[in-house]
């Protein structure tokens, strides 16, 4: 009677029928009282069930209906009919974090990765999943089936064993109680959490010790002691991996200094939005204090953080984070970093962009991201403008242009396959990598991303330091590890198994007060840390002070381990793998740990000279002279300095990639975001340019192209105006015609750029605020789009305005295509409103002015007819926002500027 595991039942008949060649003859249906999670329907969906009959669930909603527990006023089939829309969405947010569309894509995919299961067990019933880390097996899982079914059954088990055989498998006391879960949130009698009412108040403790520096260490020498060898041991991978002796001791005046250590640490990107402006700028300051580095995370900076304090201190994070979303990422933001963080993933939550509900954006939020109020945020996936490690390769190109001062860093979640990656980044030429762990995500996780998603970071990180040694390219770049560190150990083993840099993220939180709640995405933290609530931000009571105290203590915490160790300096532990073992717990309550098998990380590769370096020594290689250096700051400069007008013609062939961008930086260096008057600089050039054609181009810059440009044209760009168009000899007509790449305007932020001709792909993708004119485009246009004018004069391809929540599309429909080919999940499709008609002529009247468009006169010189033609693509939520402004009286948003006007 006592049940198989659904997914082992499933794999074996999976995997049988696979080896048999018959799997393709019929469907496989799981019926499961253990389906209670999107993640067990998932899992089971992904291993080759087409469908899943969760009884269990659906029955449990039917005794709470009929114990009148459900909600007032919620019928039986409401409940039922939310219950199935949740599960259908949740399926639908795994299946997109993967990049996959369609279920008959996911069904058998098997698109996951295990941790502590038997290899054997994995190639019998789940063959192809990768698997780094051996543990449990078939003995196991019936053992724990046989005590589920006795803690269920207690009375019938013992009448149901042998005479012979003892009820060892019963629990000792309370055998007829369930365990009590607390795998989401704390229970003092449910699962083990690395952070628990203990650990969090010794810390609190410690860096609350009024310079009590006594006091300090024996707190947290409290709260490490239950990390490390209680929670740790049970927890996290590391718990099971013992530190061995280098040589003899060493006195510990002999190891480097806390101030040498602790700027190898930084604070993880936590996004203002995610944490309140309060929280978020004490960790700058501490940071800013200790010498290392904090994060912004992907949400833009206020310009009022870059002027430090009466006392000194400095609330600009050094480390600015650009994502894929591109929130807020103007030249200006660029050219204020010490280091651009391009995030791909992120190991908490890896395969979602920077997301916020829009209870948590509020007008400043919106206004440093460039959005709307109330309007909920989701960055794009990092496929919508990084196809392949060469499209990586150009935008930590274009971001040396934009601050040529700033190191170039990629942060990456720890999975399989994570190593190959991270050397296509030291070959892209970052100069440094962070491999990200499954443990931690701030302020916006929603709960079905906290479990089940991304592995521990000593999987992702052993991987990376193996590929990259192999590839000999571990020289090259740093390498930083993030995700739930805590203490000095946790520093030591990412430093052997290869990391040189270490960020902290939730401890720090936790030091200035956060009591891990476990409320961040519901914008209701009662101590005011993941908050945008006024009321509950002014409760929030962290000091930089405490911050520092802890970093402090984990570096002395360090020194001491360096010491027993015999090792004089972190770089002098950073990939000695040898000496690190694993632990193998002989306590009877420790199966599963006595059964992990952490052998393949602990291993340098065979074919790795042992005295090759492992870590960075050099740099990556320098990129070629940049065009603008090389045609166009010696010109410019004078513009610059006095703010007097010039105009500069050259020739530009594609291999000059991301024109005006270091020119960019050079003005706003200068003149601070504002830059300079519309026109003041303007460049005339001819020719095909490369990639990146203007991109993060300034205010006051104006570049036009006589020709064509490759993809990403006008990436970022900051309030710097753009024209291509054909030239007067051109032959052909330009609206038939591709004039610029794909992903045009990425991620945009101000500024106007106008096209004669078609655009490829992803035009307009994250426009936040430019105004533009294009005479056709591709598939997915004007995706995710926040803010901003978009006028389409021709033609639009599928998949129009996915995403979009924000700014409007003007689309010139004469055949009324764009209803099938837009995608109406968000906006809706009307005509154009008498308040917009003026502001739509004059931006076609300018796009007339800057490339002789035959579109453009054309439109113009009928203007009434032809405007009876455009179709408005407006966001639901933004049009209600809207409405919500007039109605308050609120100031008027439109970004419009126009040379005809």
């Amino acid at each position: 009677r006592v049940p198989i595991p659904s997914m082992l039942a499933l794999g074996a008949v999976h995997q049988h029928l696979v080896d048999e060649g018959t799997r393709l003859q019929t469907s496989l249906v799981v019926e499961t009282g253990e389906a209670r999670e999107i993640h067990h329907i998932a899992a089971l969906i992904g291993y080759g069930a087409a469908a899943v009959n969760p009884y269990l669930l659906l029955e449990s909603l039917s005794d709470l209906h009929g114990r009148a527990e459900l909600p007032p006023g919620v019928t039986h089939e409401q409940a039922l009919d939310g219950l199935l829309k949740a599960v259908r969405k949740g399926l639908l947010k795994v299946m997109s974090k993967m990049g996959i569309a369609t279920i008959s894509s996911y069904c058998g995919a098997q698109i996951f990765e295990a941790v502590g299961l038997d290899r054997e067990l994995i190639d019998r019933y789940f063959g192809g999943t990768p698997s780094a880390v051996g543990g449990v097996g078939l003995q196991e899982l019936a053992s724990e089936a046989l005590e589920r079914h006795a803690r269920a059954y207690p009375e019938r088990h013992r009448r149901s064993l042998p005479e012979h055989v003892e009820d060892s498998l019963l629990p000792a006391a309370h055998a007829d109680l369930l365990p009590q879960g607390g795998v989401y949130a704390w229970r003092r009698d449910g699962e083990r959490h690395a952070w628990d009412p203990e650990t969090i108040a010794a810390l609190q403790l410690a860096v609350r010790a009024n310079g009590d520096g006594s006091e300090a260490a024996e707190r947290y020498e409290e709260f490490r002691d239950r990390v490390d060898r209680e929670n740790g041991a049970l927890a996290i991978l590391r718990g099971l991996l013992e530190l061995k002796p280098a040589g003899d001791p060493i006195p510990i005046e002999e190891v480097e200094s806390e101030v040498e250590i602790l700027k190898r640490f930084t604070t993880g990107g936590m996004s203002l939005g995610a944490l309140g402006p309060e929280a978020h700028e004490t960790l700058a300051v501490a940071m800013n204090r200790l010498g290392g580095m904090s994060n912004s995370g992907e949400g833009g900076e206020d310009i009022r953080r870059y002027t430090p304090d009466p006392n000194g201190d400095q609330r600009r994070s050094r480390i600015k984070q650009v994502a894929s979303g591109r929130f807020g990422v103007t030249v200006h933001y660029l050219s204020s970093a010490d280091q651009i963080q391009i995030k791909i993933s992120q190991g908490a939550k890896p395969g979602e962009g920077g997301q916020l509900p829009g209870h948590k954006v509020d007008p400043y939020i919106a206004q440093l991201r460039f959005a709307t109020p109330g309007v909920g945020l989701i960055s794009p996936p990092p496929h919508h403008d990084i196809y392949s490690i060469e499209d990586l390769k150009q935008l930590i190109y274009d971001l040396r242009s934009a601050n040529p001062k700033a190191t170039v860093s990629v942060k990456l979640a720890a999975e399989a396959g994570v190593g190959t990656v991270a050397a296509g980044v030291a070959k892209a030429g970052a100069d440094h990598v962070v491999i990200a762990g499954h443990d931690g995500g701030t302020g916006a996780s929603p709960l079905s991303s906290i479990q089940q998603a991304g592995v521990p970071w000593e999987i992702g990180l052993a991987e990376t330091q193996q590929t990259l040694l192999r590839n000999d390219l571990r020289s090259r770049i740093v390498v930083q590890v993030d995700g739930g560190m805590r203490t000095g150990r946790d520093v030591l083993v990412g430093a052997m198994l290869g990391a040189d840099e270490f960020g902290f993220s939730t401890a720090p939180l936790i030091a200035t007060g956060c009591i891990m709640m476990r409320v961040c995405h519901l914008n209701t933290c009662p101590v005011g840390v993941a908050t945008q609530d006024p009321e509950l931000r002014a409760r929030f009571a962290g000091r930089p002070e405490q911050v520092v105290n802890y970093l402090f203590l984990v570096a002395a915490d360090v020194r001491e381990h360096l010491a027993r160790l015999g090792l004089a300096r972190v770089e002098d532990a950073i990939g000695r793998v040898e000496l690190l073992g694993q632990e193998h717990p002989s306590d009877a309550g420790s199966i599963k740990r006595t059964l992990l098998d952490l052998s393949d990380l602990l291993v340098l590769p065979e074919s790795v000279d042992p005295e090759a370096p492992r870590h960075r020594t050099r740099g990556p290689e320098p990129p070629d002279p940049h065009f603008d250096v090389r045609e166009l700051l010696d010109e410019a400069r004078s513009a610059i300095e006095t703010s007097e007008p010039v105009r500069i013609e050259r020739r530009i062939t594609n291999v000059d990639r991301t024109a005006g961008a270091r020119l960019s930086h050079e003005l706003v260096g200068r003149h601070g975001p504002g830059g300079l008057t519309d026109d003041t600089i303007e460049i005339k050039l001819t020719g095909s340019a490369g990639q990146s054609f203007g991109a993060f181009c300034a205010p006051g810059i104006t570049i036009e192209l006589e020709g064509e440009a490759n993809d990403y044209v006008g990436k970022g760009l900051s309030g710097g105006v753009l024209a291509v168009h054909p030239g007067p000899a051109a032959k052909f007509a330009a609206n038939e015609n591709v004039i610029i790449g794909n992903v045009a305007l990425y991620g945009a932020t101000g500024g106007r750029a106008f096209f004669s001709g078609l655009a490829g792909e992803r035009f307009g993708v994250r426009n936040s605020g430019a105004l533009c004119v294009v005479e056709g485009v591709g598939d997915h246009g004007c995706e995710y789009m926040t803010g901003g004018r978009a006028a389409i004069l021709g033609p639009t391809g599928h998949n129009f305005a996915a995403g979009m929540s924000g700014g409007i599309a003007w689309v010139f429909d004469p055949d009324d295509h764009l209803a099938v080919r837009a995608n109406t999940e968000l906006v809706d499709l009307e005509q154009v409103p008498a308040d917009e008609r003026e502001e739509l002529h004059a931006l076609v009247t300018e796009h007339f002015i800057r490339t002789g468009s035959a579109v453009a006169e054309h439109l113009l010189g009928d203007w009434e007819i032809s405007l009876a033609q455009f179709v408005r693509v407006i966001p639901r939520e933004y049009a209600q926002a809207l409405e919500r402004r007039d109605e308050t009286g609120g100031p008027k948003t439109s970004e419009f500027r126009s040379l005809a006007a």
